[in-house]
């Protein structure tokens, strides 16, 4: 299910606020705006409100969500933003809003000046039902429920397909090749625009010095241009980034092109591309692709549900589709996107479902469902046989041998075999760094090799100058190699002040021999 929450911005927001979202999106240079709509169709915009572009009618951030009264009762079913900053929509009803940044005419109204509030673009399209629409940095286009394509602000690059390069004060048809012809998806990149039509053909036009139209050459195009590299595929989708494009066909393919400087593109390398590149996916169905024009990140999700996403991710470049445990492609934008914002207006289905890994963390410590219960430390902990017969080899023997409804537990404290037993039902353990050392004893003597990495892997985040002795100590007595490694290279690092803690004045004579020994080959008391 998807969580607003993962997007920084909605951090402040109380749980019972993010319960209500409907819908969402997160803009801003620095992924610091954004537009909610509520289940009871309210509106509300939030963050640093650069150029007007929350749409509350003045220019002053907030912190706490303020009403934008003239979309209340809109229903959106398309949002888009540029990064000059302005704010496109369309309504159920077929109607375009825009506000902010207007320094290019790109809320199409025919002047240069700031929108402070959402005003509808009427020009030319009064009489015409617009169901997307899309921006680029400082321009605009929309799509027509009959199919034609609509643009207008900047057009230095040739963006508004107008056939010169003069501003466009107020939406005009996009006409020239795409006359009588029918087009069913939209999408820009920073300086340029892109559609589909519904016989799969793709044409692109203004900024092509990357390659980003995939015309095979780097000319900017002032009309729409066919990208003749995909004749033979039937293109369902396109998505740009910043200077780069993805296609989806109905096959499942993805196909990329444009810049890849910080391999977007997904073709295991740097290198840009003029035309259409099969990006290697596995031979896994795609089904959605993902990309948005103020980043350079690319995602996709496969028919099995595998969330996939390549190009800058959190400042790593990455040049090939990497497997995520994400489930929708909106998570890849909220937790490694630069700046964190959404590709798309998201929308938040109220959905009652559990997956089998939530209903099992549910039901954790639950006495109503429960068929066993551990006494530890004079307390409960509440579980079910045929989880851990499942999860776990020393209950599979001990549970077989055993039929009593409650087993008392000695040999660890309470802290610590809860969250043993939580770790069988989550998968993740849930414990402050100096706990995790009982966790590790626990998972030694039980045999849990996993849980034995995610023990050293927790203690590792808690070491310090104090107590980088012990947890040393520790990893040495659980033959935790890859913790004992960490800490002792860390004792090096910190060599002056750990000397002169308690911990190595009380440490054991052995131990204290080997570290001497192992320290001095590393160089360590070399003046």
């Amino acid at each position: 299910m998807l969580d607003v929450g993962k997007w920084p911005i909605f951090a402040l927001l109380p749980p019972e606020d993010l319960k209500l979202i409907h819908q969402a999106c997160v803009y801003g240079s620095s992924g610091n705006e954004a537009l909610y709509v509520t289940v009871n169709d309210e509106v509300y915009a939030i963050g640093t409100n650069c150029s007007g572009c929350l749409g509350i009618g003045d220019i002053q951030n907030t912190i706490e969500p303020r009403k934008v009264e003239a979309l209340c009762g809109k229903k959106i079913v398309s949002l888009s933003y540029g990064t000059g900053p302005h704010v496109v929509i369309a309504t159920a009803e077929g109607e375009v809003y825009a506000w902010g940044h207007n320094g290019y005419s790109q809320l199409g109204n025919g002047t240069t000046n700031q929108g402070l509030t959402p005003a509808q673009v009427s020009t030319n399209l009064l009489n015409k039902k617009v169901t997307q629409v899309a921006c680029g940095s400082h321009h605009t286009i929309a799509l027509t429920q009959d199919g034609e394509v609509y643009a207008w602000g900047y057009n230095n690059s040739g963006q508004v397909g107008s056939g010169s390069t003069a501003n466009q004060p107020t939406p005009r048809r996009v006409s020239s090749c795409l006359q009588n012809k029918v087009a069913v998806n939209i999408a820009c990149g920073q300086l340029c625009s892109m559609a589909v039509l519904d016989n799969g053909e793709a044409y692109g036009w203004g900024y092509n010095c990357n390659g980003q139209l995939g015309l095979g050459n780097n000319s900017n195009q002032q009309t729409p241009c066919r990208i003749a590299a995909l004749q033979g595929v039937n293109v369902v989708q396109i998505v740009c980034g910043y200077a780069h494009t993805l296609a989806l066909t109905d096959e499942g393919l993805v196909y990329a092109w444009g810049a890849n400087s910080y391999g977007q593109l997904g073709t295991g390398n740097k290198s840009n591309q003029s035309t259409p590149t099969l990006i290697n996916l596995d031979k896994e169905r795609v089904l959605q692709i993902a990309t948005c024009h103020s980043t350079h990140t690319s995602a996709a999700k496969t028919q099995s549900g595998q969330v996939l996403m390549w190009g800058y991710c959190r400042g790593h470049s990455v040049v090939s589709p990497h497997p995520t445990h994400f489930t929708v492609t909106d998570d890849v934008f909220g937790c490694f996107a630069t700046p964190a914002v959404m590709w798309h207006l998201l929308t938040v289905e109220a959905d009652d479902y559990l997956t089998v890994a939530q209903s099992l963390k549910k039901e954790f410590d639950s006495p109503e469902t429960s068929d066993l219960k551990f006494l530890v430390d004079g307390k409960c902990i509440h579980v079910h046989k045929a989880l851990l017969k499942i999860r776990c080899e020393h209950f599979r023997a001990l549970l077989s041998e055993r039929d009593e409804e409650s087993i008392q537990i000695q040999q660890f404290s309470y802290l610590v075999y809860k969250a043993f037993l939580e770790y069988l039902y989550t998968d993740s353990i849930n414990l402050a760094p100096e706990d995790a050392i009982g966790l590790l004893d626990l998972a030694t003597f039980y045999r849990e090799p996993r849980l034995k990495r995610l023990c050293q892997e927790t203690i590792k985040r808690g070491i310090s100058e104090e107590n980088a002795i012990s947890l040393l100590s520790a990893a040495v007595k659980y033959e935790a190699r890859d913790l004992e490694e960490f800490c002792f290279k860390f004792c090096v690092n910190h060599m002056t002040a750990v000397t002169q803690t308690q911990a190595f004045a009380e440490m054991d004579y052995d131990l204290l021999k080997n570290f001497i020994s192992k320290a001095s080959r590393y160089g360590a008391f070399k003046n």
